[in-house]
């Protein structure tokens, strides 16, 4: 939600000191002359203006692009379950007595659908479930995607057959809802939007926290912080729905940031190449075997390995093949239980890799490579010796995307998705109600940065700039803002205007 807000504040302390400075009796037309703290300031005295204005501008600005976020990742909270109402053909069947094996199976898809080559397939991963037999290069199909065929398991007849997208085996419906989350479906020049969201996102978050926590109150108390005030009026009562959810949703948005980025154009490069400096990439099983007389082939347009002489695999022209039922058997002996996916030899001196693909808790992702001429495995990779980073990623991801713990998972989803829609229409009604003599109320007066310790002030650029770098979606728009901030800045000094 796609992540991902208290946006857009507009950071009125309680104590009137805010709304006085914006709309001091002096008038619009003369300076504040914002200066340094003196000795006795304190240090939050002379930040608090600066989080101020950079929690309001990023909150306005910013904040379109997290409702697209926030109302596409509402819809895919809820996506699982529409998928199994409206594919429930496709996917399930009546339970049957015994399953057939899975090179029969195999048999059937290709016999209803010879086109394309076989890419993967997904045995039936519980009672009542349909296998799948993925099919790259079919005309018609997306090139990133892949139909998926639906075989009943217990009957061998074909179900139907639907494009299927990415690694969690999303159908047609659910993966409309997660490009429209991704890219807007205008690919990768519609990525930029999601990554911006996601950079920003964390800045507002953080900045409305801190700006809410330290606002002074008389008779401050737990409940006061925590709890709207139901009794305020207006736009204190907005203020106060607007701060007290968004200390609630803070982690969670906070969280849907980071993952966010993990996987975005740039900051996810820039995440990927840190892993790989520190040797925290996710490992991958070794596929290679002995080339030569062991050699495995691709299962093309043709039937599969083990199909057509009596499960060895043995055709003219191509080296013996132990075929899927064996390649199965010898993965279930290593303990790789359902739900799994079988990935054939995709050139000679290759194996069969099979794969655990459960992203729901406790996640299973042990895989296999079995040499296609002996069923011998030739490398094993499990999940517990992932590295620390590899495995916070994909427990990230699966939480991320609703996976990890289910419908628990998904609503809790559905809650931060719209705990944010209802933050963005309180932020901009905010805004409204600040207005006096115009439609819109003035931001924090320019100039805040002048109010910050030298010894802050440098190390604080120090990091915005690390950060920029790493984050360039949230750099490079910052940098724009603060070079058309002062050029205004200057202007509006040269004719004598109010310094804003």
């Amino acid at each position: 939600m796609s992540a991902e807000p208290l946006a857009p504040a507009t950071g009125d302390s309680p104590d009137g000191a805010a709304d006085r400075e914006q709309h001091s009796p002096t008038g619009p037309g003369e300076p504040t002359g914002p200066t340094r703290p003196g000795p006795s300031g304190s240090v939050w005295a002379a930040l608090r203006p600066l989080v101020l204005r950079l929690h309001f501008y990023a909150g306005v600005l910013v904040a379109p692009f997290l409702l697209v976020a926030a109302v596409t990742g509402l819809l895919y909270a809820g996506s699982f379950q529409a998928e199994r109402l409206v594919y429930g053909h496709e996917l399930r069947v009546p339970v049957g007595d015994r399953e057939l094996p899975i090179s029969q199976q195999v048999a059937a898809a290709r016999t209803a659908h010879p086109e394309g080559e076989i890419s993967a397939v997904r045995p039936s991963p519980e009672d009542g479930a349909t296998t799948r037999v993925l099919l790259s290069g079919v005309k018609g199909v997306d090139p990133d995607h892949t139909l998926a065929v639906f075989v009943d398991p217990y009957t061998g007849k074909t179900r139907g057959a639907l494009e299927q997208y990415g690694s969690s085996g999303a159908l047609p419906l659910r993966t409309w809802i997660d490009e429209f989350h991704r890219d807007l479906h205008l690919g990768q020049p519609g990525r930029l939007y999601s990554e911006l969201a996601a950079s920003w996102l964390w800045v507002i978050a953080l900045g409305g926290v801190v700006l809410w926590l330290s606002r002074r109150r008389k008779r401050r108390t737990p409940r006061a912080v925590a709890l709207p005030d139901r009794a305020a009026t207006g736009r204190k009562r907005t203020m106060s729905f607007h701060g007290a959810v968004g200390l609630w949703v803070a982690l969670g948005l906070l969280f849907l940031s980071a993952t966010g980025l993990t996987w975005s154009t740039y900051a996810g490069a820039h995440v990927e190449d840190l892993r790989t400096a520190i040797g925290q990439t996710t490992p991958a099983v070794s596929a290679t075997v002995g080339g030569g007389e062991h050699a495995g082939h691709h299962m093309g347009s043709g039937s599969m390995p083990g199909m057509d002489m009596g499960g060895t695999g043995e055709r003219a022209g191509h080296t013996a093949d132990v075929g899927l039922d064996t390649v199965l058997r010898a993965a279930r002996a290593e303990d790789l239980d359902d739900p799994v996916e079988i990935v054939p030899p995709a050139e000679p001196g290759s194996a069969y890799v099979v794969s655990q693909i459960q992203r729901s808790w406790p996640e299973k992702q042990d895989s296999v490579a079995i040499d296609p001429a002996t069923g011998e495995v030739t490398d094993v990779q499990r999940f517990a010796d992932y590295p620390v980073l590899a495995k916070l990623t994909r427990w990230g991801i699966d939480l991320h995307t609703g996976n990890l713990f289910g419908l628990v998972n998904q609503i809790a989803l559905a809650a931060l998705a719209l705990a944010l829609i209802l933050l963005i229409v309180w932020g901009y009604r905010m805004w409204w109600q600040r207005g006096r003599a115009s439609a819109f109320g003035r931001p924090v007066p320019r100039g805040a940065w002048r109010r910050v310790p030298v010894h802050v002030l440098l190390p604080l650029a120090a990091a915005t700039a690390v950060i920029g770098y790493w984050l360039p979606l949230l750099g490079i728009p910052l940098a724009a803002f603060l070079a058309v901030d002062i050029a205004v800045g200057g202007i509006a000094r040269r004719r004598g205007g109010r310094y804003q």
